[in-house]
């Protein structure tokens, strides 16, 4: 895809990997809109890229008119979108009694509603076109279960479903659709996560997964890439020493 002068939106943008992956793009000649629910980071987070390329949008992703707006503003402001890369989602680390049902209902809002109505607003506007990418980030969380992570991972696993729907219809109308599984990533959603160590030091950088969506991006676009599985050499689910 020739992405230079085109319209980008990321939600989650202001820190991390949507922070990232807002700066990847920018390079690869995007203009970019940052969605974030946390307005002050948010300006910091444009301030530091340029203002020149970058909007700013508050935004709940939970939130279905707020959505509709983010897309509806991005458009005015840059033309038609090209790339939507649903990346805001949160977690709380608890073991599975010691959840509170207002948890529950914030983590399945952000993370598996807030990603079905970022992609329904994305389809809405790439349909006239008949072009675009929407790109999911998902998590490694959607092929196992974690101890400690029981409804991130519920979240997540409802997510990548919902995802390779996602990807059937739209191709239908020329639009590609990526979910993005990373492993471990050094960032702030391991800040509290007491029910066990994060070894953060075999975890990957948020520029490592912004690299990886946008070589998933710039790939010609009669080619998708549905699923990309991203993990750190030293990440592993097995104890295994070379000989």
């Amino acid at each position: 895809m020739n992405l230079t002068n085109r319209t980008a939106v990321v939600t989650g943008a202001a820190k991390g990997i949507g922070y990232a992956t807002a700066q990847a793009l920018l390079g690869s000649g995007l203009n970019v809109v940052l969605a974030d629910l946390n307005a002050a980071d948010l300006h910091t987070a444009c301030e530091t890229l340029g203002f020149e390329r970058t909007l700013g949008v508050v935004c709940d992703v939970s939130k279905g008119d707020q959505v509709a707006e983010l897309a509806r503003q991005a458009i005015e402001w840059s033309g038609p979108i090209a790339v939507w890369v649903n990346n805001a989602g949160l977690a709380r680390h608890r073991w599975i009694p010691d959840y509170t049902e207002d948890e529950i209902d914030l983590m399945l809002a952000v993370n598996l509603k807030g990603t079905i109505l970022g992609s329904q607003a994305a389809l809405k506007a790439m349909l006239p076109h008949k072009h675009g990418h929407i790109i999911n980030v998902i998590s490694t969380a959607s092929l196992r279960g974690i101890p400690s992570e029981t409804v991130y991972c519920a979240a997540k696993w409802g997510v990548r479903g919902f995802t390779q729907g996602l990807a059937e219809e739209a191709a239908a109308h020329r639009i590609r659709v990526t979910a993005i599984l990373p492993g471990g990533v050094d960032t702030a959603f391991w800040d509290n996560a007491s029910q066990r160590e994060a070894p953060k030091q075999l975890f990957l950088k948020p520029e490592h997964i912004a690299n990886g969506i946008v070589s998933c991006i710039e790939m010609d676009d009669f080619c998708v890439p549905r699923e990309l599985v991203l993990r750190s050499l030293d990440d592993s689910d097995f104890s295994v020493k070379p000989a």
